[in-house]
């Protein structure tokens, strides 16, 4: 070490440490980095006033110091050296100040120099990184490269960073296990030193910080079982320890369900949401921490976004588990069948056996009071499909309350994407509640409301800049109105004699059915008002089912003039004959609709007779 007085060197470290914590806010407009680069020039004085690192004697580069050679980067077991005599403790002392120096130039944003001064760290430190002095110093130095790393896109080199601090600290844990030495603590004088407590605080702070950037890391190389894992261990660390900001804490939870319910873990899913509800509502509550963000509370507007966020999750919840007992139940035309209603009765049981033996307790967030408070949610909504009207209807009231929360925020001027996404996801959850719905005056009424939701947005929207948009609500509107006119149908065909009103009614869906699949149809059409030889991939099912219902919909009208009625059974003839020539030119699209495809090449080869038999007995009357 230099002759420098101990003392001054600590006074300007812990200055620097000081103007590091400034929040760039605070500096001038003009100069947001002023008190970094104030930071940076007393990190400056210290590493002269420490002197020269033996390293620095000698500028040509280690075959080991580049990432992919040598065990730090591999992750390899560490060997057992301590930072001993003065030589080591200075070489320790300089890394500190290395890593302060390139955390200030990746805050400055000048990637280039920090990742120089954090691989200077390592180097320093290389030998004696499994020593309780230098342990927590050389993960967070390997964390803080694999931030850089990943924020370059090089994602594999920011993993191999990660990788390697998760596999140093387990090494640690493991053959030593005692709080290691905090980096600050390099220049505080003994009396000053933390305590074990404290230290151990810190440490697993910084290996919490590790197992979240592996999360993100994996979930960028698209491994969602792995990131779900470390994401899942996060959060869990952080209620453990107590370093959460809740807003923050709650939306990745929140987001964590997302995928369980994907792998339709609905247990899983449920107990995320429901922690997700419970520490949301700590926001502004809790004592503040030295690094929780300014706007964690005091942003209205953010709080507000973050709750309407966490209840569009819910409503994905409770929508997938309809949607998912609906596929478990439905037959083959999408009426409930009593068999595998049974059968799901009883995979249930097993579910709820497994959920007391092992999953629960795989995936349970908090202790004690935090727990309680998780549960009690949790106990206000089923994790199990529903298999009757009853238990659908329960999650669909629980759905739609979060729609209204939702809607809150996400209202049509300013977030006209995300309304409409919500509305539509309240419109789906109308739709698969009438799945359940056993009388058929009801389910009518069901898809009577989602029109009423639906049919406003498609007056509203201009279909030049939102036009995926405007086809999907025109599809669903048309779909809408198609199921009333067969549950129309079918209550009519119960009645002995049906009266001109249901006949009118019926009529009246099948015209609404037809306008909205034609609006759709026509939205395919290029500007000279062609219809494609080719439909796209992204449209090409949707584009079939509108043919193949617009051809059954002529089919349906009811009318007692029967030049009309043969005018109607040709266009529907036209329509069949689109969808089977279509296929037969296109045969990839066949698959997209193997039942209706069967259906209009049958009703190709029956309409012209039955049309001809009409004709002959026109001509005999």
């Amino acid at each position: 070490m230099a002759d420098a007085p101990w003392a001054e060197i600590r006074e300007k470290f812990q200055a620097a440490l000081a103007l590091s914590r400034v929040e760039l806010h605070k500096n001038p407009e003009k100069e947001p980095y002023k008190s970094k680069y104030s930071a940076r020039a007393l990190l400056e004085e210290v590493k002269a006033l420490l002197g020269p690192a033996p390293e620095d004697e000698d500028e040509r580069p280690q075959a080991d110091d580049s990432l992919g050679a040598g065990d730090h980067a591999l992750g390899l077991p560490a060997e057992l050296v301590e930072a001993e005599g003065p030589v080591a403790q200075g070489a320790v002392r300089r890394a500190v100040i290395e890593f302060h120096l390139g955390v200030n130039h990746i805050d400055t944003e000048e990637l280039s120099a920090g990742e120089e001064h954090l691989v200077k760290c390592l180097r320093l430190l290389r030998k004696y990184r499994l020593s309780h002095d230098c342990v927590s110093l050389y993960i967070q130095a390997q964390n803080n490269l694999g931030i850089l790393w990943s924020e370059r896109e090089e994602i594999e080199t920011a993993q191999a960073y990660l990788e390697s601090s998760e596999a140093l600290y387990n090494q640690y844990m493991k053959e030593i296990g005692s709080p290691p030495l905090d980096p600050t603590e390099h220049f505080l004088p003994e009396e000053e030193k933390l305590a074990e407590q404290e230290r151990s605080k810190r440490f697993e702070k910084v290996y919490t910080h590790n197992l979240y950037y592996l999360a993100q890391v994996y979930q960028h190389m698209e491994m969602f079982e792995k990131a779900a894992h470390y994401c899942h261990s996060t959060l869990k660390r952080q209620l453990e320890h107590n370093a959460y900001h809740p807003m923050e804490w709650a939306i990745n939870a929140a987001t964590l369900s997302q995928f369980y319910i994907n792998k339709q873990c609905f247990m899983e899913a449920r107990h995320c949401l429901s922690a997700a509800n419970v520490i949301f509502g700590q926001t502004g509550k809790i004592r503040t921490t030295e690094d929780t963000t300014e706007a964690e509370g005091d942003v209205p507007e953010l709080y507000h976004q973050r709750k309407g966020e966490i209840a569009r999750c819910w409503i994905k919840y409770c929508l997938t588990l309809m949607q998912n007992a609906q596929l478990s139940m439905q037959d083959n035309i999408g009426e409930l069948d009593l068999d595998k209603q049974s059968e799901l009765r009883a995979l249930r049981k097993k579910e709820l056996d497994e959920e007391e033996s092992v999953r629960k307790k795989a995936v349970q967030f908090g202790t004690g009071e935090l727990c309680d408070a998780i549960s009690a949610v949790e106990e206000k909504v089923s994790y199990l499909r529903p298999s009757d009207f009853e238990e659908a209807r329960e999650l669909f009231l629980m759905g739609q309350h979060y729609v209204f929360e939702a809607k809150e925020f996400f209202q049509i001027d300013g977030y006209v994407t995300d309304h409409i996404e919500v509305v539509q996801d309240h419109s789906a959850l109308f739709k698969v509640l009438a799945f359940f719905e056993t009388d058929m005056e009801r389910r009518c009424k069901m898809h009577k409301r989602r029109i009423a939701m639906l049919e406003p947005l498609i007056v509203d929207l201009n279909p030049q800049y939102y036009l995926l948009v405007n086809r999907q609500i025109q599809f669903e509107v048309a779909h809408a109105y198609y199921d009333m006119m067969d549950l129309k149908i079918a209550i009519a065909d119960k009645l002995r004699d049906p009266d001109s009103h249901i006949v009118k009614k019926i009529n009246s869906l099948n015209k609404s059915a037809l306008k909205y699949y034609q609006l759709f149809l026509d939205s395919l059409r290029d500007p000279n008002k062609v219809f494609p030889e080719h439909i796209g991939e992204d449209v090409l099912r949707p584009a079939m089912l509108a043919k193949f219902r617009v051809a059954r919909l002529y089919g349906k009208i009811i009318t007692a003039d029967p030049k009309k009625e043969l005018e109607n059974l040709a266009t529907s003839l036209e329509h069949y004959k689109f969808i089977v020539d279509y296929c037969e030119k296109h045969p990839e699209a066949a698959q997209e609709i193997e039942v209706e495809l069967e259906l209009s090449k049958e009703m190709v080869s029956l309409l012209p007779t039955k049309m001809e038999r009409f004709r002959t007995k026109m001509s005999l009357t």
